[in-house]
Protein backbone atom coordinates (compact mmCIF):
# COMPACT_ATOMS: atom_id res chain seq x y z
CA UNK A 1 0.00 0.00 0.00
CA UNK A 2 1.73 3.38 -1.03
CA UNK A 3 2.48 6.02 2.10
CA UNK A 4 -0.13 8.92 2.95
CA UNK A 5 2.11 11.64 4.08
CA UNK A 6 4.32 14.58 2.59
CA UNK A 7 7.91 14.18 2.39
CA UNK A 8 9.51 12.28 4.84
CA UNK A 9 7.24 9.17 3.84
CA UNK A 10 6.88 6.84 7.22
CA UNK A 11 6.11 3.73 6.82
CA UNK A 12 2.55 2.59 7.00
CA UNK A 13 1.84 -0.01 9.32
CA UNK A 14 -0.71 -3.03 8.44
CA UNK A 15 -2.25 -2.17 11.47
CA UNK A 16 -3.05 1.45 10.57
CA UNK A 17 -4.18 0.52 7.32
CA UNK A 18 -7.22 -1.81 9.25
CA UNK A 19 -7.95 1.43 11.02
CA UNK A 20 -10.88 3.85 10.22
CA UNK A 21 -10.42 7.49 9.61
CA UNK A 22 -12.36 9.41 12.23
CA UNK A 23 -14.76 12.79 11.06
CA UNK A 24 -15.56 14.80 14.38
CA UNK A 25 -18.65 16.50 13.46
CA UNK A 26 -21.61 15.31 11.45
CA UNK A 27 -22.21 19.28 10.20
CA UNK A 28 -22.24 20.02 6.61
CA UNK A 29 -18.82 19.38 6.32
CA UNK A 30 -18.39 16.82 8.30
CA UNK A 31 -20.90 14.72 6.58
CA UNK A 32 -19.49 16.20 2.90
CA UNK A 33 -15.82 14.59 4.51
CA UNK A 34 -17.66 11.16 4.94
CA UNK A 35 -19.10 11.52 1.54
CA UNK A 36 -15.88 11.24 -0.07
CA UNK A 37 -14.26 9.07 1.97
CA UNK A 38 -17.20 6.50 1.19
CA UNK A 39 -16.60 7.41 -2.44
CA UNK A 40 -12.90 6.62 -2.25
CA UNK A 41 -13.72 3.26 -0.34
CA UNK A 42 -11.43 4.61 2.70
CA UNK A 43 -13.09 3.29 6.20
CA UNK A 44 -14.46 6.07 8.49
CA UNK A 45 -16.43 6.61 12.01
CA UNK A 46 -18.23 9.82 12.35
CA UNK A 47 -18.47 10.91 15.89
CA UNK A 48 -21.02 13.32 16.77
CA UNK A 49 -22.10 15.11 20.00
CA UNK A 50 -25.47 15.53 19.64
CA UNK A 51 -28.40 13.05 18.77
CA UNK A 52 -29.00 13.54 14.94
CA UNK A 53 -26.86 15.07 11.77
CA UNK A 54 -26.20 19.37 11.87
CA UNK A 55 -27.06 20.05 15.00
CA UNK A 56 -25.86 23.63 15.34
CA UNK A 57 -27.26 24.25 12.22
CA UNK A 58 -30.71 23.44 13.36
CA UNK A 59 -30.25 26.01 16.34
CA UNK A 60 -29.91 28.81 13.64
CA UNK A 61 -32.32 27.16 11.30
CA UNK A 62 -35.07 29.95 11.21
CA UNK A 63 -31.89 32.31 9.34
CA UNK A 64 -31.66 32.47 5.64
CA UNK A 65 -28.29 32.00 4.22
CA UNK A 66 -26.73 34.64 1.79
CA UNK A 67 -25.38 31.26 -0.37
CA UNK A 68 -27.61 29.28 -2.80
CA UNK A 69 -28.08 26.24 -3.05
CA UNK A 70 -25.66 25.25 -5.73
CA UNK A 71 -22.94 26.63 -3.17
CA UNK A 72 -23.94 24.74 0.29
CA UNK A 73 -24.17 21.41 -1.37
CA UNK A 74 -20.86 19.11 -1.89
CA UNK A 75 -20.71 17.39 -5.22
CA UNK A 76 -19.80 14.62 -4.39
CA UNK A 77 -22.82 14.24 -1.54
CA UNK A 78 -24.38 15.27 -4.30
CA UNK A 79 -23.69 12.59 -6.87
CA UNK A 80 -24.81 9.78 -3.63
CA UNK A 81 -27.60 11.22 -3.42
CA UNK A 82 -28.71 11.78 -6.49
CA UNK A 83 -28.01 8.01 -6.93
CA UNK A 84 -30.88 7.55 -4.55
CA UNK A 85 -33.47 9.27 -6.58
CA UNK A 86 -32.54 12.81 -4.99
CA UNK A 87 -33.24 15.92 -6.46
CA UNK A 88 -31.74 19.52 -5.62
CA UNK A 89 -33.88 22.36 -4.60
CA UNK A 90 -33.73 25.61 -6.93
CA UNK A 91 -30.30 26.10 -7.06
CA UNK A 92 -30.31 29.58 -7.29
CA UNK A 93 -32.76 29.92 -4.18
CA UNK A 94 -30.61 30.18 -0.77
CA UNK A 95 -32.07 27.86 1.88
CA UNK A 96 -32.96 28.63 5.51
CA UNK A 97 -30.70 26.88 8.08
CA UNK A 98 -33.46 24.22 8.66
CA UNK A 99 -34.30 23.81 4.96
CA UNK A 100 -30.57 23.08 4.46
CA UNK A 101 -30.87 20.10 7.05
CA UNK A 102 -34.02 18.52 6.05
CA UNK A 103 -33.51 18.93 2.30
CA UNK A 104 -29.84 17.87 2.02
CA UNK A 105 -27.93 17.19 5.56
CA UNK A 106 -30.67 14.75 6.72
CA UNK A 107 -30.65 12.63 3.68
CA UNK A 108 -27.32 12.68 3.02
CA UNK A 109 -26.53 11.47 6.77
CA UNK A 110 -29.04 8.66 6.14
CA UNK A 111 -27.81 6.90 2.78
CA UNK A 112 -26.75 3.58 3.99
CA UNK A 113 -22.98 3.83 3.23
CA UNK A 114 -22.79 6.97 5.71
CA UNK A 115 -25.83 6.15 8.54
CA UNK A 116 -24.18 3.22 9.47
CA UNK A 117 -20.76 4.83 10.41
CA UNK A 118 -21.81 7.67 12.53
CA UNK A 119 -22.22 7.45 16.27
CA UNK A 120 -24.35 9.59 18.19
CA UNK A 121 -24.03 11.07 21.53
CA UNK A 122 -20.16 10.79 21.14
CA UNK A 123 -19.27 14.29 22.09
CA UNK A 124 -14.98 14.41 21.93
CA UNK A 125 -13.46 15.01 24.81
CA UNK A 126 -9.66 14.62 23.60
CA UNK A 127 -7.31 13.30 21.38
CA UNK A 128 -3.92 11.53 21.59
CA UNK A 129 -1.75 8.82 20.14
CA UNK A 130 -2.19 5.38 21.58
CA UNK A 131 -0.04 5.15 24.74
CA UNK A 132 1.87 8.80 23.69
CA UNK A 133 0.85 12.23 25.07
CA UNK A 134 2.89 15.17 23.28
CA UNK A 135 6.04 15.10 24.21
CA UNK A 136 6.61 11.53 23.10
CA UNK A 137 8.34 11.28 19.48
CA UNK A 138 9.48 7.85 19.24
CA UNK A 139 7.18 6.12 15.94
CA UNK A 140 4.63 8.97 16.12
CA UNK A 141 3.44 8.68 13.13
CA UNK A 142 3.37 4.94 12.96
CA UNK A 143 1.09 4.77 16.06
CA UNK A 144 -2.57 5.31 16.09
CA UNK A 145 -4.85 7.75 17.34
CA UNK A 146 -6.67 7.38 20.57
CA UNK A 147 -10.21 9.43 19.94
CA UNK A 148 -11.84 9.65 23.91
CA UNK A 149 -15.48 9.87 24.24
CA UNK A 150 -18.07 9.21 26.83
CA UNK A 151 -19.15 5.84 25.05
CA UNK A 152 -15.51 4.65 24.49
CA UNK A 153 -12.30 5.04 22.87
CA UNK A 154 -11.65 5.05 19.29
CA UNK A 155 -8.94 4.41 17.24
CA UNK A 156 -7.82 5.59 14.03
CA UNK A 157 -5.52 6.33 11.10
CA UNK A 158 -6.29 9.66 10.74
CA UNK A 159 -8.67 12.77 12.23
CA UNK A 160 -10.79 15.14 10.65
CA UNK A 161 -12.02 17.64 13.01
CA UNK A 162 -15.30 19.07 11.67
CA UNK A 163 -16.54 20.29 14.89
CA UNK A 164 -17.15 24.07 14.48
CA UNK A 165 -17.14 26.78 16.54
CA UNK A 166 -20.98 27.44 17.59
CA UNK A 167 -20.44 26.64 20.88
CA UNK A 168 -17.96 28.83 21.72
CA UNK A 169 -19.09 32.21 21.47
CA UNK A 170 -16.37 35.08 21.96
CA UNK A 171 -16.66 37.12 24.94
CA UNK A 172 -18.48 40.55 25.31
CA UNK A 173 -16.00 41.97 26.28
CA UNK A 174 -13.04 44.03 24.11
CA UNK A 175 -10.73 42.25 25.79
CA UNK A 176 -11.92 38.41 24.71
CA UNK A 177 -11.62 37.31 28.42
CA UNK A 178 -15.14 35.54 29.89
CA UNK A 179 -17.29 37.34 31.79
CA UNK A 180 -20.80 36.97 33.58
CA UNK A 181 -23.14 33.78 33.09
CA UNK A 182 -26.86 35.62 32.72
CA UNK A 183 -30.27 34.06 30.82
CA UNK A 184 -30.58 37.57 29.56
CA UNK A 185 -27.56 37.09 27.42
CA UNK A 186 -28.33 35.53 24.46
CA UNK A 187 -26.66 33.74 22.06
CA UNK A 188 -26.00 34.84 18.49
CA UNK A 189 -28.72 34.17 15.73
CA UNK A 190 -31.57 34.10 18.35
CA UNK A 191 -34.97 32.95 16.94
CA UNK A 192 -36.89 36.38 17.70
CA UNK A 193 -39.73 35.76 15.68
CA UNK A 194 -40.46 32.13 16.46
CA UNK A 195 -39.66 30.28 19.60
CA UNK A 196 -38.15 32.99 21.03
CA UNK A 197 -40.85 35.87 20.67
CA UNK A 198 -41.69 36.28 24.09
CA UNK A 199 -38.40 36.93 25.17
CA UNK A 200 -37.85 40.46 22.53
CA UNK A 201 -41.34 41.51 22.27
CA UNK A 202 -41.71 44.87 24.43
CA UNK A 203 -38.13 44.62 25.59
CA UNK A 204 -34.89 46.56 24.94
CA UNK A 205 -32.84 44.18 23.48
CA UNK A 206 -28.89 45.61 22.60
CA UNK A 207 -27.21 43.64 19.59
CA UNK A 208 -23.72 43.34 20.14
CA UNK A 209 -21.43 43.07 17.07
CA UNK A 210 -20.87 44.22 13.80
CA UNK A 211 -21.40 41.31 11.28
CA UNK A 212 -23.60 39.43 9.53
CA UNK A 213 -25.18 37.42 12.56
CA UNK A 214 -25.69 40.88 14.62
CA UNK A 215 -27.14 41.93 11.01
CA UNK A 216 -30.02 39.43 10.75
CA UNK A 217 -31.16 39.45 14.18
CA UNK A 218 -31.58 43.33 13.95
CA UNK A 219 -33.75 42.74 10.42
CA UNK A 220 -35.81 40.31 12.87
CA UNK A 221 -36.10 42.40 15.73
CA UNK A 222 -37.17 45.16 12.97
CA UNK A 223 -40.01 43.06 12.61
CA UNK A 224 -40.85 42.41 15.25
CA UNK A 225 -40.76 45.75 16.50
CA UNK A 226 -43.71 46.25 14.21
CA UNK A 227 -45.96 44.05 15.93
CA UNK A 228 -45.06 44.70 19.26
CA UNK A 229 -45.16 48.05 20.56
CA UNK A 230 -42.64 48.81 22.82
CA UNK A 231 -40.05 46.64 21.18
CA UNK A 232 -36.48 48.74 21.06
CA UNK A 233 -33.28 48.26 19.39
CA UNK A 234 -29.68 49.16 20.19
CA UNK A 235 -27.04 48.12 17.80
CA UNK A 236 -23.93 48.35 19.77
CA UNK A 237 -20.10 48.14 17.64
CA UNK A 238 -16.79 48.41 18.80
CA UNK A 239 -15.58 50.66 15.31
CA UNK A 240 -16.61 53.73 14.33
CA UNK A 241 -18.43 51.88 11.49
CA UNK A 242 -19.56 48.62 10.75
CA UNK A 243 -17.77 48.11 7.63
CA UNK A 244 -17.93 44.24 7.42
CA UNK A 245 -21.74 44.26 6.60
CA UNK A 246 -21.33 44.77 3.07
CA UNK A 247 -23.86 46.56 0.87
CA UNK A 248 -21.97 46.55 -2.39
CA UNK A 249 -23.53 46.50 -5.41
CA UNK A 250 -20.48 44.63 -6.62
CA UNK A 251 -21.06 41.62 -3.87
CA UNK A 252 -22.02 38.50 -6.43
CA UNK A 253 -23.70 37.04 -3.07
CA UNK A 254 -26.49 39.06 -3.28
CA UNK A 255 -28.49 38.23 -0.52
CA UNK A 256 -25.44 39.55 1.55
CA UNK A 257 -25.32 43.19 0.21
CA UNK A 258 -29.13 43.48 0.44
CA UNK A 259 -28.63 42.22 4.49
CA UNK A 260 -26.51 45.17 5.00
CA UNK A 261 -28.71 47.74 2.70
CA UNK A 262 -31.26 46.68 4.72
CA UNK A 263 -29.95 47.60 8.40
CA UNK A 264 -28.24 50.78 7.24
CA UNK A 265 -31.84 51.75 6.24
CA UNK A 266 -33.51 51.40 9.74
CA UNK A 267 -30.93 52.79 11.42
CA UNK A 268 -31.63 55.69 8.96
CA UNK A 269 -35.30 55.58 9.87
CA UNK A 270 -34.38 55.27 13.38
CA UNK A 271 -36.22 51.70 14.21
CA UNK A 272 -32.46 50.63 15.06
CA UNK A 273 -30.46 52.83 17.27
CA UNK A 274 -26.57 52.66 16.34
CA UNK A 275 -24.11 53.03 19.12
CA UNK A 276 -20.80 53.05 17.35
CA UNK A 277 -17.06 53.27 18.89
CA UNK A 278 -17.98 51.33 22.61
CA UNK A 279 -15.72 49.00 24.17
CA UNK A 280 -17.24 46.63 26.48
CA UNK A 281 -15.21 46.89 29.68
CA UNK A 282 -17.60 44.52 32.65
CA UNK A 283 -21.06 43.80 32.37
CA UNK A 284 -23.13 44.17 35.79
CA UNK A 285 -26.51 41.83 36.31
CA UNK A 286 -29.25 44.00 37.55
CA UNK A 287 -32.32 42.99 38.83
CA UNK A 288 -34.80 44.02 35.99
CA UNK A 289 -31.73 44.18 33.48
CA UNK A 290 -28.16 43.78 31.89
CA UNK A 291 -25.51 47.05 32.30
CA UNK A 292 -23.17 47.27 29.78
CA UNK A 293 -20.07 49.18 30.95
CA UNK A 294 -17.57 50.67 28.61
CA UNK A 295 -16.19 53.35 26.95
CA UNK A 296 -16.76 55.35 24.55
CA UNK A 297 -14.45 57.89 22.29
CA UNK A 298 -12.59 57.88 25.65
CA UNK A 299 -14.91 58.83 27.99
CA UNK A 300 -16.61 56.24 30.39
CA UNK A 301 -20.30 55.27 29.10
CA UNK A 302 -22.81 52.39 29.90
CA UNK A 303 -25.93 50.95 28.03
CA UNK A 304 -28.98 49.01 29.70
CA UNK A 305 -30.89 46.42 28.15
CA UNK A 306 -33.60 43.83 29.49
CA UNK A 307 -31.88 41.46 27.22
CA UNK A 308 -28.66 41.43 24.86
CA UNK A 309 -27.39 39.47 21.85
CA UNK A 310 -23.91 38.51 21.81
CA UNK A 311 -23.03 38.45 17.96
CA UNK A 312 -19.46 39.13 18.70
CA UNK A 313 -18.16 35.90 16.61
CA UNK A 314 -16.78 32.37 17.82
CA UNK A 315 -13.70 30.79 18.22
CA UNK A 316 -12.17 26.87 18.30
CA UNK A 317 -12.63 24.79 21.62
CA UNK A 318 -8.91 23.57 21.37
CA UNK A 319 -9.54 21.71 24.91
CA UNK A 320 -9.23 18.38 23.41
CA UNK A 321 -6.36 19.14 21.14
CA UNK A 322 -4.22 18.94 23.77
CA UNK A 323 -2.13 16.39 23.25
CA UNK A 324 -1.82 16.50 19.63
CA UNK A 325 0.96 18.86 18.23
CA UNK A 326 -1.19 21.55 16.44
CA UNK A 327 0.63 24.38 14.46
CA UNK A 328 -1.84 27.01 15.03
CA UNK A 329 -1.67 30.65 14.16
CA UNK A 330 -1.22 33.05 17.40
CA UNK A 331 -3.85 35.37 16.01
CA UNK A 332 -6.74 33.78 14.77
CA UNK A 333 -5.65 30.19 15.92
CA UNK A 334 -6.09 28.60 12.54
CA UNK A 335 -3.15 26.51 11.26
CA UNK A 336 -0.26 28.67 10.39
CA UNK A 337 -0.16 28.28 6.24
CA UNK A 338 -3.77 29.13 6.53
CA UNK A 339 -4.52 32.07 8.63
CA UNK A 340 -2.56 34.60 6.08
CA UNK A 341 -5.40 33.49 3.76
CA UNK A 342 -7.77 33.97 5.97
CA UNK A 343 -7.17 37.19 7.85
CA UNK A 344 -10.12 38.81 7.97
CA UNK A 345 -8.47 42.41 8.51
CA UNK A 346 -7.49 41.70 4.67
CA UNK A 347 -10.03 39.12 3.23
CA UNK A 348 -13.69 38.33 2.57
CA UNK A 349 -15.21 35.19 1.97
CA UNK A 350 -14.71 35.39 -1.94
CA UNK A 351 -11.57 36.41 -1.70
CA UNK A 352 -9.92 33.32 0.68
CA UNK A 353 -8.24 31.66 -1.77
CA UNK A 354 -9.00 27.65 -2.17
CA UNK A 355 -6.98 25.83 -0.16
CA UNK A 356 -6.57 21.93 0.74
CA UNK A 357 -4.10 19.73 2.68
CA UNK A 358 -1.31 21.39 2.35
CA UNK A 359 -2.51 24.43 4.40
CA UNK A 360 -4.43 22.32 6.97
CA UNK A 361 -1.25 20.09 7.57
CA UNK A 362 0.07 20.04 11.20
CA UNK A 363 2.89 18.48 13.09
CA UNK A 364 0.95 15.65 14.34
CA UNK A 365 0.95 13.38 10.84
CA UNK A 366 -2.61 12.62 10.05
CA UNK A 367 -4.72 15.10 12.05
CA UNK A 368 -6.76 17.67 10.30
CA UNK A 369 -8.99 20.69 11.70
CA UNK A 370 -11.34 21.49 9.18
CA UNK A 371 -14.47 23.61 8.19
CA UNK A 372 -15.67 26.45 10.34
CA UNK A 373 -13.25 25.31 13.15
CA UNK A 374 -9.65 25.42 10.98
CA UNK A 375 -10.68 29.53 10.16
CA UNK A 376 -10.18 29.65 13.88
CA UNK A 377 -11.48 33.19 15.21
CA UNK A 378 -11.89 34.59 11.65
CA UNK A 379 -15.50 34.76 9.84
CA UNK A 380 -14.43 34.40 6.47
CA UNK A 381 -15.72 30.94 5.98
CA UNK A 382 -17.90 29.94 2.85
CA UNK A 383 -19.42 25.53 2.82
CA UNK A 384 -17.91 25.68 -0.50
CA UNK A 385 -14.15 26.12 0.89
CA UNK A 386 -14.71 23.23 3.53
CA UNK A 387 -16.15 21.05 0.65
CA UNK A 388 -12.93 21.31 -0.99
CA UNK A 389 -10.77 21.07 2.21
CA UNK A 390 -12.05 17.52 2.59
CA UNK A 391 -12.21 16.55 -1.31
CA UNK A 392 -8.24 17.32 -0.52
CA UNK A 393 -8.16 15.30 2.14
CA UNK A 394 -9.74 12.67 1.43
CA UNK A 395 -7.87 12.86 -2.48
CA UNK A 396 -4.62 12.93 0.07
CA UNK A 397 -5.38 9.59 2.69
CA UNK A 398 -6.28 8.03 -0.77
CA UNK A 399 -2.44 8.40 -1.64
CA UNK A 400 -3.67 10.53 -4.74
CA UNK A 401 -0.89 13.48 -4.31
CA UNK A 402 -2.06 15.08 -8.08
CA UNK A 403 -5.83 15.24 -6.59
CA UNK A 404 -5.36 16.32 -3.56
CA UNK A 405 -2.53 19.52 -4.75
CA UNK A 406 -5.05 20.65 -7.78
CA UNK A 407 -7.53 23.45 -6.80
CA UNK A 408 -11.21 22.09 -8.01
CA UNK A 409 -13.15 25.34 -6.89
CA UNK A 410 -14.41 28.70 -8.12
CA UNK A 411 -15.81 31.47 -5.65
CA UNK A 412 -17.62 34.20 -6.48
CA UNK A 413 -16.43 37.88 -5.99
CA UNK A 414 -17.78 39.20 -3.00
CA UNK A 415 -17.69 42.11 -0.89
CA UNK A 416 -16.48 42.50 2.65
CA UNK A 417 -17.15 39.69 4.97
CA UNK A 418 -18.14 40.26 9.10
CA UNK A 419 -15.44 39.84 11.39
CA UNK A 420 -18.21 39.02 13.98
CA UNK A 421 -20.23 36.78 11.56
CA UNK A 422 -21.93 33.78 13.19
CA UNK A 423 -21.13 30.94 10.94
CA UNK A 424 -20.88 30.18 7.46
CA UNK A 425 -21.91 32.34 4.41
Amino acid sequence: MSTLTLTPRPRVTDRLATLPVAIIGAGPVGLAAAAHLADLGIAFTVLEAASGPAAAVEKWGHTRLFSAWREVVDPVARRLLEATGWTMPAEGRAPTGRELVDAYLRPLAELPEIAAHIRYGARVTGIAREGMDRTRSADRENTPFLVRTPKGELLARAVLDASGTYDSPNSLLSTGLPTIDDARISHALPDVLGRERDRFAGRHTVVVGAGHSAANTLISLVRLQRDAPGTRITWLIRNAGAVRVSSSADDELVGRAQLGARVDRYVEDGAVEKIDSFEIGGVEALPDGIRLLGTRRGERDAVTADVVVNATGFRPDLAPLREIRTDLDAVVEAPRLLAPLIDPNAHSCGTVEPHGFRELTHPEHGFFVVGMKSYGRAPTFLLATGYEQVRSIAAWLAGDLASASRVELALPATGVCSTDAGGCC
